[in-house]
């Protein structure tokens, strides 16, 4: 394996190289902090956002979902506490080259890149504000979605009424959220653009340290089911400086990414802070009403919070292996290979007909037509064999199917197995429910 100083280039490298991350708007200079998903990237984090789905809200009976619009009225970013200084950096500004730095960022009263002198301190607000309708003033301004949970909190009661909830239940969204950042970086770990997995939990008052210990668990057990190093993930709990204003607890899921270790998901005890809050400035009632109690009450939250981006970035990092293996000469050479759990690979099954003939490419076409219904498969028949296996690695790939001149007598293919390298003549017949097994 690379040391961490050169891990985040060779994951940089690759993931444009082979199609998962690309600068945005490169041909125009790019960006900054600003990223693409290319062919892969999109199905890993398609993937991704599928896996913790299943297991927030299909897997479970009291979960349901939701997606809430990223514009909404600035009335509940007022009620959020957002608009206030709480939602806020502070930064001082170059006088020279008007570059902007988090103050708890900086050494000395010079500017880092270009010496110049530093404004005094001041609040930095990172909502992003935009207007509405066809006149820029003060009555048309509007807010894209700091965080996705404000969505979640004023449904509160659409969700309770229509599907007829009771607690404890869950509301839960992907979605996409934005913040102005002063100090974006370590490649997609940190961006203004960001996409969040988030679930609100509707408890009782009494009920809080019982289901935040449980989520707590819940969570960090997803990532080690998917395959994550359980030597790259702990728990850092917030002290009471660090709490934010409205949170009564709070842990973070940290991994230890090539740069340090850092946040991948927050569980937090928000209280009733929340919907106690847009109670107060909508003047409409947030309660529930606990029949078996006969009382009427505003529920406390438990919160999980991940960032789709954070985790993509992660399982790549976590996935990402040097070993040696033979070529076709027998030779050892350094292979870079994705160990991504089959449920996050991009792709699952590669087809390649060992020659571009056209009676091979046609028997192995049929192979392909017959997988892709079932599976995420690719077809390459561009390189030697050697050369397809490797690139098929590298992007994670669990299994390769090669199409071979003995295919068109015995109706049978050889699957290699992306880890042990071992392969395995199965009869075409067979081969989908022999994948369907494996990639179970």
């Amino acid at each position: 394996m690379p040391k961490n100083n050169d891990l985040m280039d060779k994951i940089v490298s690759l993931s444009k190289r082979r199609g998962f991350i690309f600068q945005s708007s490169e041909i125009y200079g790019g960006l900054s902090s600003s990223y693409d998903y290319g062919p892969l990237g999109v199905e890993l984090k398609n993937n991704i956002k599928k896996a913790w789905w299943k297991t927030m809200v299909q897997d479970r009976d009291n979960i349901v979902g939701l997606d809430a619009a990223i514009i909404m009225s600035p009335k509940v970013w007022e009620a959020s506490g957002h608009l206030t200084a709480g939602f806020a950096d502070p930064l001082r500004e170059c006088k020279k080259c008007h570059h902007r730095f988090r103050t708890d960022n900086l050494e000395g009263d010079k500017c880092p890149d270009c010496g110049g002198e530093l404004t005094e301190e001041r609040q930095f607000n990172l909502m992003m504000k935009t207007n509405l309708g066809v006149v820029e003033d003060e009555a048309s301004v509007a807010y894209l979605r700091a965080e996705t949970c404000q969505g979640i909190y004023c449904n509160f009661k659409n969700v309770l009424d229509s599907m007829h909830m009771k607690l404890p239940f869950g509301i839960a969204q992907i979605g996409k959220s934005f913040r102005n950042e002063i100090t974006p970086g370590n490649f997609t770990f940190r961006t203004r653009e960001f996409e969040q997995m988030e679930m609100q939990y509707f408890i009782s008052p009494d009920d809080s340290k019982k289901y935040f210990d449980e989520w707590k668990n819940m969570r960090m057990k997803w990532y080690e089911d998917l395959g994550v190093s359980k030597d790259g993930l702990k728990f850092e709990k917030h002290g009471k400086d660090d709490l934010a204003h409205y949170a009564k607890a709070a842990e973070d899921v940290i991994y230890k990414f090539p740069f340090g270790w850092s946040e991948l998901e927050g569980i937090h005890d928000r209280g009733d802070w929340d919907l106690s809050n847009h109670q107060k400035h909508s003047r409409q009632k947030l309660e529930y009403f606990d029949q078996e109690n006969n009382r009427r009450f505003v529920p406390h939250v438990i919160e999980t919070s991940g960032g789709v981006d954070r985790a993509t970035l992660m399982f790549i990092a976590d996935a990402y292996t040097e070993d040696e293996a033979p070529d076709a000469d027998g030779k050892l050479q350094t292979r870079t290979v994705l160990k991504f759990d089959k449920r996050l690979a991009p792709i699952k099954v590669a087809v390649l007909p060992l020659s571009k003939k056209e009676e091979l490419s046609k028997v192995a076409r049929e192979v392909y037509d017959g997988l892709k219904d079932e599976f995420m498969t690719w077809y390459d028949e561009t390189q030697a064999i050697g050369k397809r296996y490797r690139r098929q690695d590298e992007v994670g790939t669990p299994y390769c199917v090669t199409v071979d001149f003995e295919s068109l007598e015995d109706k049978s293919v050889t699957v290699r197995d992306r880890d042990t390298m071992k392969q395995e003549r199965i009869r075409m017949d067979e081969l989908k429910d022999y994948l369907i097994k494996k990639l179970a």
